[in-house]
């Protein structure tokens, strides 16, 4: 059986990391690390994200703000509170949830964040900076993907990765970052041909196509690493895109879901607003 990748217990480890960055952050530069979150519209799982969000700031010691706009909201009022949060010195890092309504251009609301405060890594700047290997904010998916698979002991170099999925959030950014630790890295997608001998080849599997339990044992490589980003709500239950019942015996570490990527994703958010409080604070 497979070893249990627990982002979890990862992510707890960093949090306590965290705190003691923070503290350093108060003693030597005076600097609370603050984290301004943006809810438009009422969407009960954004709202979800934007609460637990919210709480693990509080747990390490981050200052929180959520500032929850109408549904009707315009994308000129979005722009102006975005333009003042830039200008906030007590605010380091901006997220603004998405999907935002359809009168407001998403593209040009992450184009407004101040790429030092975009702790989301979304920025093209952010975002052009991992693919030219310089210095910038990493998504928070990708960053807590790579951390996971870290875990397991097992050197990234020279291994065959996998990456099914090529969106901007998770697929092209992992793939990005595969590359800078020396894997040898496929990308796949809707159109991919023989995608199951691809993937039966990969030392390394991240799942983020978001079709639940897609990945059955017949795309897993024995002793591979399998990361699955997919949560999908199937009968009220979280799915992810692997059959984690099926693929477990055959997989030498896997993430469950939940307990696998997504605490990581969270974490990474407090990471890059600490990080942000520490480079331009």
């Amino acid at each position: 059986m497979g070893e249990i990748i627990d982002g979890k217990k990862l992510s707890g480890e960093i949090k306590e990391e965290l705190k003691t960055r923070i503290g350093k952050l108060r003693a030597d530069k005076g600097i609370t690390p603050g984290l301004a979150v943006v809810l438009v519209g009422d969407d009960p799982a954004s709202s979800t994200y934007v609460n637990y969000k919210h709480k693990d700031c509080l747990e390490v010691g981050i200052n929180s703000t959520v500032h929850k706009l109408s549904e009707k909201t315009s994308q000129l009022e979005l722009l102006n509170l975005i333009d003042k949060l830039n200008n906030d010195e007590k605010i380091h890092g901006i997220l603004v949830q998405l999907p935002v309504p359809d009168q407001i251009d998403e593209k040009a609301i992450i184009k407004a964040i101040d790429p030092k405060k975009d702790v989301d890594g979304f920025h093209v700047a952010n975002a052009g900076s991992l693919f030219v290997g310089g210095e910038g904010f990493v998504a928070c998916t990708p960053k807590g993907i790579i951390e996971l698979i870290k875990t397991t002991g097992q050197s990234i170099s020279g291994l065959n990765a996998v990456v099914v999925g090529r969106s901007n959030i998770v697929g092209k950014p992992v793939a990005m970052l595969l590359l800078s630790e020396n894997a040898t890295v496929t990308i796949c997608h809707s159109r991919t041909k023989n995608l199951k001998d691809i993937c039966a080849n990969a030392d390394i599997l991240i799942a983020a196509i978001g079709i639940p339990e897609y990945f059955t044992s017949e795309y897993i490589k024995d002793g591979s690493i399998v990361i699955d980003v997919g949560t999908s709500r199937v009968d009220g239950k979280l799915k992810g895109d692997v059959m984690y019942d099926d693929a477990k015996d055959k997989a030498g570490y896997i993430t469950p879901v939940p307990g696998g990527v997504g605490p990581m994703t969270r974490t990474m958010l407090l990471s890059n607003t600490v990080l942000a409080g520490e480079l331009y604070g």
